[in-house]
């Protein structure tokens, strides 16, 4: 593996470039040679060993807020593309690699800070390189009444995922993390420092509580952007609640999921209940290879087909797991309310309390929780989706995640299957989204996610694990459905869908970027917005 010079500069020049970073910040924090900056691979990448995988030019590692400005300042010198990560472990939507190869990564992994816990007001202050499983540990070790929402691999920054918008598992007003955020500490593309919000205020005692502060919010700027590297960030937190409870819900027909779904959403977005989790019984058939078959032909298996098959297997055909937060009387009010609204609307419907706990938990609980981020404990069982299964007998080296938002209705579930299903016959390859597959609730919308399998040794499966990316992205923009989120790779593909009045959005973000980023030094390519001087190259 070559590693690649940055886009227009020298060899002599970055070399210079990386002596007076290592003045700096420390030569021990400079990495350039092969073997340590192949580490900065995406692990998950489509094009992995491919002439167009991308692959970094080198990596450094500052520990404070000024060594990042010192960094940017030396960048903008030699006008060397910066590529900012966390922790880099956003697998499964490009991990660490840059967007543009030969960019330098800025590793925030020594901003590794804990500035703050307010378990009275319930917020956190924290840097970059602080991890969820750092975050639980500090409030664990102090004992204090307060929760994290956890997505599933815990090993990420909390500021990572929220820029990336990525989503945990408790209530609404917690789950979209970068919604819950409050506040940030900026370096800009011209090595300046601001803060943003009430942070802005200097010795504001509100930073990680009220996110606006006074005039324009230019938050957003720096979610999926490349408009500076966040150094500081306030979060809202949960309050330990007293007690949790949670229950399944089956009911027998496919065409019941339409008025569950539309129950269920009125106790979420009321606050009843937190995350819902949809899922399908009948996704365990697919182990079944005349089952497999029958469902994976054109045009696909009949609804009256799969009814027949719940009937004859006594299996549910869709269920749901509520989850209740608080105290232990209420939750158990919550719970009969909700099984005596659903029952009355969905004839057959059949419902199971599945666990009670009060808190705080054992260490023994926490060991048998079967899904620990419901509970605001981070762990890293999602790697087992991935692994070797009846479904997938021979799994690939990972996958990436295709992610789409649909509205929040049974009728929506029904039809992104039908797009997707449809999209990959059209292609001549096996769906991965089946007649069960089933969406992450955000608190507004559901997000139907696929993982595609990719492979470091078969390049034709990757290959086709590209088509089949591209095709969903077309086919889910035709239908209304954005993508949220995107690998690296795939984020001009995405980019490109967000069209209205001739792509009116990202010319106006590309007139910011050009007047405060000249130089184009900031993460090219991140969120498809390009600096002027890499508009036409976009690799």
């Amino acid at each position: 593996m070559n590693l690649p010079l940055p886009p227009g500069v020298s060899q002599a020049d970055f070399k210079s470039a990386l002596q007076k970073i290592s003045e700096a910040i420390g030569g021990r924090w400079v990495f350039s040679s092969e073997e340590d900056v192949r580490l900065y691979r995406d692990a998950y990448s489509p094009l992995w060993d491919d002439k167009d995988e991308r692959l970094p030019s080198a990596a450094v590692a500052p520990e404070t807020a000024e060594q990042v400005q010192a960094i940017v300042r030396i960048a903008n010198e030699y006008k060397i593309p910066l590529y900012p990560i966390s922790t880099g472990k956003n697998l499964g939507y490009g991990g660490s690699a840059p967007v543009l190869s030969g960019s330098l990564i800025v590793d925030l992994k020594r901003l590794n800070k804990i500035i703050e816990v307010d378990d009275k007001r319930h917020f956190a202050i924290v840097e970059p390189g602080v991890s969820y499983f750092d975050l639980y540990d500090y409030i664990q070790q102090r004992g204090l009444k307060v929760w994290i929402d956890p997505p599933d691999p815990g090993w990420g920054s909390l500021v990572g995922n929220s820029l990336d918008r990525g989503c945990g598992y408790t209530y609404g007003g917690y789950r979209d993390h970068f919604d819950s955020h409050s506040g940030m500490e900026v370096v800009l593309p011209n090595g300046d420092l601001i803060r943003t919000g009430m942070g802005a205020l200097p010795g504001a005692k509100t930073w990680a509580e009220f996110r606006h502060g006074f005039g324009p919010s230019v938050d957003g700027l720096f979610s999926q952007g490349n408009f500076g590297i966040v150094t500081k960030m306030g979060f809202h937190l949960m309050p330990q609640p007293d007690a949790y409870m949670s229950g399944m819900v089956y009911v027998p027909r496919r065409e019941d999921l339409i008025p569950l779904v539309d129950i269920v959403n009125s106790m979420e977005h009321g606050g009843v209940i937190g995350q819902p989790r949809y899922g399908s019984p009948l996704q365990a058939l697919m182990g079944e290879s005349e089952f497999r078959g029958s469902i994976n032909r054109r045009g696909g298996i009949t609804d009256q087909e799969l009814n027949r098959a719940a009937r004859e297997r006594k299996l549910a055909s869709w269920q749901v797991e509520l989850q209740f937060y608080g105290a232990p009387a209420a939750t158990e009010a919550n719970w009969a309310a909700a099984s005596s609204k659903i029952a009355a609307a969905i004839p057959g419907a059949r419902f199971e309390v599945l666990r009670r706990y009060e808190f705080p938990l054992t260490k023994e609980q926490k060991d048998a929780l079967p899904h620990k981020a419901a509970l605001g404990v981070p762990d890293l069982s999602i790697f087992f989706v991935g692994a070797r299964s009846k479904q997938s007998p021979e799994p690939g080296d990972g996958f990436m995640w295709f992610s789409s938002v649909i509205p929040k209705s049974g009728e929506a579930i029904f039809e992104a299957q039908k797009v997707y299903r449809t999209a990959a016959w059209d292609l001549g390859i096996e769906p991965s989204i089946t007649p069960f597959s089933t969406p992450t609730s955000w608190y507004r919308t559901f997000i139907l996610i696929s993982g595609l399998q990719i492979s470091r040794s078969d390049s034709e499966l990757n290959q086709r694990s590209r088509r089949l990316y591209e095709t969903y992205a077309r086919a889910a923009a035709a239908a209304g459905f954005g993508e949220y989120r995107a690998p690296a790779v795939f984020q001009d593909v995405v980019s490109d869908t967000y069209s209205f009045n001739n792509y009116a959005l990202r010319r106006f973000v590309e007139t910011m970027k050009d007047t405060v980023d000249p130089n184009g030094i900031f993460a090219p390519g991140r969120g498809g917005i390009w600096p002027k001087r890499f508009r036409e190259r976009k690799t």
